[in-house]
């Protein structure tokens, strides 16, 4: 996925290097244009210069001036006159031809004499094609007191634009790779240097894992509350002050719910056993009582599930390690597993190596975990169907796997096994066909990793599902995390 760094840096390196070439192509035409300009600015001041000059030597009687006529020292200064001269009398006789211009062929000089003699304004500027070739030319008209006496006209070779956009185009050949380079290195400092306070915030947000690092915020952006990193960083600030205030309302909630229920279900748990076990209980009764002492069960089961979350979710939760042979733990579980099987018709079978694999760990809470998997599995695999226990060890971790040959869960669903109050069926309620709370798995999660271990799964519809619980044999001390 392309970051937001390159995105910026490829569009500030497009955007400059078109900004150099506009500014080439502006800059090339612009000077084209002030060259064009100039040359016709100079040719005029020639033109205006060479006429003057006629002026004084055309009598004022006359509207010919034949080339004899002129005198050596006109002659002189028109010969020295600068690119292509041409003077003619208002009937277009050449009087004056410059060597520039004795060098065309003769219908270029016709043409040339012709356009001339044409001419009826006193200063006119245009451009004709000479031996296939443009010129530009300004041509005046001189006169003698109320009379012309003679049309002379000053060019030069016309400029070519087409070899002004070639210059350009060479010019950016070497120009725009290097400013493209250019460009994408200040780009990408830039942004980054930008980012950077972004990339900060993603960091501490990410480390906010769940609702016990809610009391964590956001630095302060450089730029301070104004700029808009500052109020994104104290917008999402006064966010997680919110999410902080209603997790713990939730938890305390749960929390003194679930304590303040198990004194209340304990006596009615008591009364219920104690109505069952007096013989003189209407049969009729009987059957009603032993569905309210299951009721009781389940719900001081859902209570006591929920107050070991709610003191996971506050941080409360200790662990008491010690050394525990997992072959030994294992064993005992299988034999409740066993019990639990022959109800249901499921085979429960344990594979354990033949030396003891000994780990430190919370005792009670590696039992809940393993209990929670093996009934999971019996419960969810059908008559005559099987469950597999097996341990394995290397030299820094145990391994125990609980595989079974029941229903499997969808691809889409096994990344929601660990979460709260999910079933993998349809029978959510506790009166369904695979009863239930819903619960046991994320109590599973925490508690493998709340012994730095792991817990993961593999299943396929119909074909069975393999849990598998990663634990090193030595405890290090660290966070114990659990999705909220």
């Amino acid at each position: 996925m392309r970051s937001l760094r390159a995105t910026l840096t490829l569009w500030y390196t497009v955007a400059l290097t078109a900004a150099v070439l506009a500014f080439g192509l502006i800059t090339t035409l612009l000077q084209e244009r002030a060259n064009e300009t100039g040359q016709q600015d100079r040719l005029a001041a020639v033109t205006s210069r060479v006429g003057t000059m006629l002026a004084q030597y055309a009598p004022a009687d006359s509207t010919t001036v034949p080339i004899t006529l002129l005198p050596t020292e006109a002659l002189d200064k028109l010969t020295l006159t600068p690119g292509l001269v041409m003077v003619v009398d208002p009937l277009g006789q050449r009087v004056f031809a410059s060597a520039e211009v004795q060098r065309l062929a003769s219908d270029s000089k016709d043409s040339l004499r012709l356009r001339l003699r044409g001419q009826r304004l006193d200063q006119e500027r245009f451009t004709i094609t000479l031996d296939r070739a443009d010129y530009s030319f300004v041509s005046q008209r001189v006169w003698t007191g109320r009379r012309a006496a003679f049309v002379v006209a000053v060019g030069e070779a016309a400029l070519d634009p087409q070899a002004a956009l070639g210059r350009l185009a060479t010019s950016m050949l070497v120009v725009l790779p290097v400013s493209a380079l250019l460009a994408a290195v200040v780009g990408w400092l830039l942004a980054d240097r930008a980012l950077r306070p972004v990339g900060q915030m993603i960091d501490e947000l990410e480390e906010i894992t769940d609702g016990r690092s809610l009391h964590r915020r956001l630095p302060a952006a450089p730029g301070g509350v104004a700029d808009e990193l500052g109020r994104l960083a104290n917008a999402l600030n006064s966010l997680l002050a919110r999410l902080e205030t209603s997790f713990s309302a939730m938890r305390r909630f749960v929390a003194d719910a679930s304590h303040e229920l198990k004194t209340p279900l304990t006596v009615m748990r008591a009364g219920v056993e104690r109505a069952l076990g007096e013989a003189q209980a209407a049969p009729a009764a009987l059957e009603p009582l032993e569905d309210t002492l299951e009721g009781v069960r389940y719900m001081t089961e859902l209570v006591d599930t929920l107050l070991t979350l709610a003191r996971v979710d506050e941080g409360r939760m200790e662990l008491h390690t010690e050394s525990v042979n997992l072959a030994t733990l294992l064993g005992e579980i299988h034999e409740t597993g066993q019990i639990l099987g022959e109800e249901t018709g499921v085979e429960v079978v344990l594979e354990t190596p033949a030396e003891p694999v000994v780990v430190e760990a919370d005792r009670a809470r590696i039992r809940q975990l393993a209990m929670n998997l093996v009934t999971n599995a019996i419960k969810y695999t059908p008559a005559r169907g099987k469950v597999w226990i097996t341990l394995n060890a290397t030299k820094d971790a145990a391994i125990i796997a609980v595989r079974d040959t029941g229903i499997g869960i969808a691809p889409g669903d096994v990344g929601r096994v660990f979460d709260r109050f999910w079933r993998a069926d349809q029978a959510r309620s506790r009166t369904g066909e695979r009863p239930g709370i819903g619960l046991g798995l994320a109590i599973s999660k925490w508690i493998a990793e709340a012994h730095g271990g792991s817990i993961g799964l593999t299943s396929r519809p119909g074909r069975g599902s393999t849990f598998t619980v990663t634990l090193p044999r030595r405890l290090e001390p660290r966070a114990a995390v659990i999705e909220s």
